[in-house]
């Protein structure tokens, strides 16, 4: 992740069961709208937010995310953090294919929540836990969600 400065309060989501995904992503859609996202950009990172913490469940049981909005420059955003204490992913290079699953799912949350998002940083130590990093910018890039 490149050194971005924090720029204000953030918020912080535990994740420990099925009804905590949609509050996730409730939450990081309406901490989004009050940094001035535009409403796709703001949908994207809650979309995005949501496949993280199913994953948790899924996965892990229970994890936080942390969100705290961010400068770079004239451009601000928001960072997400989440992390568990799960099992960790053995290979992440092919826990990022998409179809690839190991409880029965599409496949899709990891690819997917990379493709919501302006940067996507994921680190893992087997038996030890995740921890995934989504940066999304207010505006992004003219082929980025703010064409749709």
């Amino acid at each position: 992740m490149s050194p971005h400065h924090a720029a204000g309060k953030g918020v912080h989501v535990f994740v420990g069961g099925a009804s905590d995904v949609g509050w996730a992503r409730h939450t990081l859609h309406a901490y989004a709208v009050r940094e001035r996202f535009a409403e796709a950009r703001a949908v994207a990172l809650a979309t995005a937010v949501s496949e993280i913490a199913r994953n948790i469940v899924v996965h892990a049981e229970r994890g936080k995310l942390s969100a705290v909005p961010i400068t770079d420059g004239t451009r601000h955003g928001i960072v997400v953090v989440a992390r568990d204490e799960g099992p960790g992913i053995a290979d992440i290079e092919r826990a990022m294919e998409d179809g690839y699953s190991t409880k029965g799912s599409l496949g899709l949350g990891l690819s997917g929540a990379k493709r919501l998002v302006d940067e996507f940083e994921i680190e893992s130590i087997v038996g030890q836990g995740v921890t995934i990093t989504l940066t999304q910018w207010a505006q992004g890039t003219p082929d980025s969600l703010d064409d749709l």
